[in-house]
């Protein structure tokens, strides 16, 4: 098999093309069959499943030698789950396989049919709008103002990929890249685009996220975009926390109030639990605006960090589910352009960006794994560091900047 040469350090394989009607079922491509300038062994491979609510969902699997993962091209670009060592990364849903995006109504149950699919350690919320379901109004085919009814968490998530490629670079640190371009359009409606390009080197404790939404049309358009990132057992046990360096953390509603006390803090599966939301304003670093928070366990010797730019993603959003296990025992951890309310509220308090025509907007999200005391506690060294900069505020209600309520 040949692979088609970028540069002579980089081959890129091109899976699916749809303007050149290229479609790739299955592809593998790993270090015994491309000589590199690492000894790590690695691999990259496409498959289509098969069966059931996943029948034609393709997903790429990427093992860099240390961390595995799936991503979901069907999906958004989205990723199912991911291994390093004994820390497993994701959740379990009771949406036990992933859900090709036909079906999937997102207008049931009242605009929260997004939740039929959703099963993903790392999956995006937009690109037009994201958050909870609530009316809105847009202007309609004849210039005149309609009031439509805006579903949870938005289209992106559901939305296959139109461009799928593989690259990797041959010299020491091996990269191994999977870029997806996923299309959210309609006439007389938005033309948003994400240009996604995940990607790891071989041996490491990170993968990397690079996004960029453009604007295709010649008129301004607005967007929002949410990484929610989903951790189960065993990150989420009694006792493990969250760590976020913050100016000010709010209850969103009357049921978070009840946990507000312990607002970082989890517990053991509670069948019944209710969720709890908390909304954060964050410290990043001066200049750079980079933060980083720590979902830990309750030992201290594992745990898996982000790190993004307060610039690109101001707002961050804690999501505490401990439900019991059949009924989805998850923490969701979400940096965002804004916080997943109704797009109309967030609008209001000026956190709903706007692309000119043409006009892009770049994000990274770097996500690690921590499998020692050590490692946690060099983390948290750098969250205490940031915290410094900033008297850390817990609200005991919610805040009307924050939430609707």
């Amino acid at each position: 098999m040949s692979f088609p040469q970028v540069t002579p350090l980089t081959v890129t394989h091109t899976l699916t093309d749809v303007d050149s009607g290229l479609h790739t079922e299955a592809w593998t491509l790993d270090s015994r069959a491309l000589a590199t300038d690492s000894d790590i062994p690695w691999s990259v491979a496409k498959q289509t499943l098969k069966g059931g609510m996943q029948e034609g969902v393709e997903c790429v699997d990427v093992d860099n030698g240390a961390l595995s993962f799936r991503i979901l091209p069907t999906r958004g670009m989205g990723l199912l789950r991911g291994q390093y060592g004994d820390v497993r990364l994701g959740w379990d849903s009771p949406v036990k396989d992933p859900v090709h995006p036909a079906f999937v109504d997102l207008k049931d149950r009242g605009g929260l049919g997004w939740l039929r699919g959703f099963n993903e350690w790392i999956c995006r919320c937009g690109m037009e709008s994201n958050g909870s379901p609530g009316p809105d109004v847009i202007v309609d085919n004849n210039g005149n103002e309609a009031e439509v009814l805006l579903t949870v968490h938005g289209k992106l998530a559901n939305t296959p990929a139109r461009t799928l490629s593989v690259q990797v670079s041959t010299q020491d640190p091996v990269t191994i890249s999977v870029t997806g371009v996923v299309d959210e359009t309609m006439m007389f409606g938005p033309a948003l685009r994400l240009t996604s390009t995940l990607s790891t080197e071989a041996g490491s404790n990170m993968l990397t996220i690079r996004d960029r939404v453009t604007n295709m049309k010649r008129e301004p358009a607005e967007f929002q975009l949410l990484y929610h990132c989903n951790y189960g057992v065993p990150l989420l046990e009694r006792g493990s926390k969250l760590l976020a360096p913050f100016k000010l953390v709010a209850p969103r509603d009357a049921t978070a109030v009840g946990g507000v006390d312990g607002f970082d803090r989890f517990g053991r599966p509670q069948p019944g639990f209710v969720e709890q939301v908390y909304f954060y304003e964050l410290v990043g670093k001066r200049g750079s605006g980079e933060t980083v928070v720590l979902l830990r366990n309750a030992k201290g010797d594992a745990g898996s960090s982000l790190r993004f730019s307060l610039k690109s993603m101001p707002c961050f959003t804690l999501w505490k589910n401990t439900a019991a296990k059949e009924d989805g025992y998850v923490t969701g951890l979400e940096p965002a352009t804004n916080y997943p309310n109704a797009r109309r509220f967030e609008r209001d308090q000026g956190r709903v960006p706007v692309l000119q025509g043409g006009e892009s907007w770049e994000t990274e999200l770097r996500v690690a794994v921590h499998d020692s005391r050590k490692q946690v506690r060099a983390v948290e060294a750098e969250i205490n560091g940031l915290q410094m900069a900033a008297r850390a505020t817990v609200a005991t209600a919610p805040l009307g900047k924050l939430s609707p309520v």
